[in-house]
């Protein structure tokens, strides 16, 4: 697929290697959102999850894997790319929080009797500061979009609770991000527009390892 048929191309050259489900799910959000934008992961993540039967320990564990990408994101590559300004210092501040997401949701499954799924690798198309602030404005309201897709099947209300308040902080990385890069705050208006299953996977279906 050519990237400029693709709605995020940032995302479209993010790399998740992972075999467990949270990462391939995860892989397919990550599609979805190259294609479609943020829009269409909430639909995909929610379509995946019921078809693969996800139990909460499931969803926890997809919802983990996501804060793994994200920590890396900021401690790893936000390091590594040479920040400076208020960039440096969001990046750090958020890498403190999705590491303290990490910690939080790996003690809950472990809390369930769940073995937290192993830390995938990451791949990160990112070279200088613009190119880090305009993937973390798209990885932001990707995570946005993939929790308000699981957050549906998430039967114990206790985890519900916790995702919700992951989700708002989340968001509010997203729009930290947007006032920096000049994006728009809520991308898609006051309501996000759910595409079907067929439609995100006829073309994200091919970015999928």
């Amino acid at each position: 697929m050519n990237s400029s048929d693709m709605a995020s191309p940032e995302l479209g050259a993010v790399e998740v290697h992972g075999i467990n489900r949270a990462s391939f799910i995860l892989r397919g959000a990550v599609a979805a959102g190259a294609v479609y934008g943020a829009t269409a992961v909430a639909p995909y993540v929610s379509n995946a999850l019921a078809q693969s039967g996800g139990s909460d320990l499931d969803i926890l564990n997809f919802a983990l894997t996501l804060e793994y990408l994200e920590t890396d994101f900021y401690n790893v590559k936000g390091t590594s790319v040479g920040l400076s300004g208020e960039a440096k210092g969001l990046a750090q501040s958020f890498g403190d929080e999705e590491a303290d997401h990490v910690a939080a949701l790996t003690k809950a499954i472990t809390a369930a009797g769940g073995k937290p799924v192993a830390k995938p690798k990451f791949v990160f198309p990112v070279t200088n500061q613009a190119s880090f602030l305009k993937l973390a404005y798209v990885l932001e309201n990707t995570g946005v979009g993939a929790y308000n897709g699981a957050g549906p099947s998430i039967t114990n209300k206790e985890y519900l609770a916790a995702a919700g308040s992951i989700v708002q902080v989340e968001a509010r990385h997203a729009a930290a991000i947007a006032l920096l890069t000049g994006d728009p705050i809520t991308p898609n208006g006051a309501f996000d527009k759910p595409l079907s299953e067929s439609q995100v996977l006829a073309k994200a279906g091919p970015l999928i390892e």
